[in-house]
């Protein structure tokens, strides 16, 4: 019993530990377009990979502010023998982290909710997402507090397809009526769902064999 406790705690202490990695991340790389963590066990040790949309940021000149955070994070936190690492998000516009702290950055500025929810729910169906949840939740308007949500294409709430298709991603935007929570899901580009079959006729099948035979042919002769 005092094995199975000890191993529990081990978990949850480990859980905790990688976020509040990933809230000291987020907090110093705001600047740089924060995209995701990824956190992962190697036989040299942890790596830690910040995913953004302008990497030269969080690296700095020279490498100053990536030798900082790599510093910071061998000093404040308990991961064994930390790496840090950085990958540029390849399309911002389908990564949900970036686009709700874009969300929250434009209404901070000034943006009328309305307006930054469907620009950005826009952008995202422009890049190629199946669907999209926007939900901006706190004092939009006034003392009371209200939920808008902006929806477009396909969501999927929970199961195993929200597990496996959806990315989601929270900001927080500060007003001086209060804060407001922002939270994008984002299913993502290419998405096929457990419902869409594909049904072939015989004739469909027969050119895709034909095709896979002369594609074999080809390269038979070319070696």
């Amino acid at each position: 019993m005092v094995n199975n406790k000890s191993t529990l705690r081990k978990i949850i202490d480990r859980n905790v530990e990688r976020h509040l990695v990933k809230e000291f991340l987020m907090n110093n790389t705001k600047k740089s377009g924060f995209g995701g963590l990824e956190i992962r066990r190697t036989p040299a040790g942890t790596e830690v990979t910040v995913r953004a949309e302008r990497p030269g940021m969080v690296i700095g000149r020279k490498g100053k502010i990536i030798n900082e955070l790599q510093k910071r994070l061998n000093e404040e936190f308990s991961l064994d023998n930390p790496r840090l690492k950085v990958e540029e998000v390849e399309n911002p516009a389908l990564n949900a982290q970036v686009m709700a702290e874009k969300i929250a950055s434009a209404m901070e500025r000034g943006w009328y909710y309305r307006r930054a929810g469907h620009s950005a729910a826009l952008n995202i169906m422009e890049a190629g997402a199946r669907g999209v949840l926007i939900t901006l939740s706190g004092k939009l308007t006034g003392s009371r507090n209200r939920t808008q949500k902006f929806l477009h294409g396909h969501i999927k709430y929970c199961g195993e397809t929200a597990l496996t298709h959806m990315d989601k991603g929270q900001a927080v935007c500060i007003k001086k009526l209060g804060t407001i929570g922002v939270t994008v899901a984002i299913m993502r580009k290419g998405t096929k769902l457990p419902h869409e079959v594909t049904i072939y006729t015989e004739e469909d099948l027969r050119m895709q064999a034909d095709a896979a035979a002369a594609e074999t042919s080809k390269e038979g002769e070319s070696q």
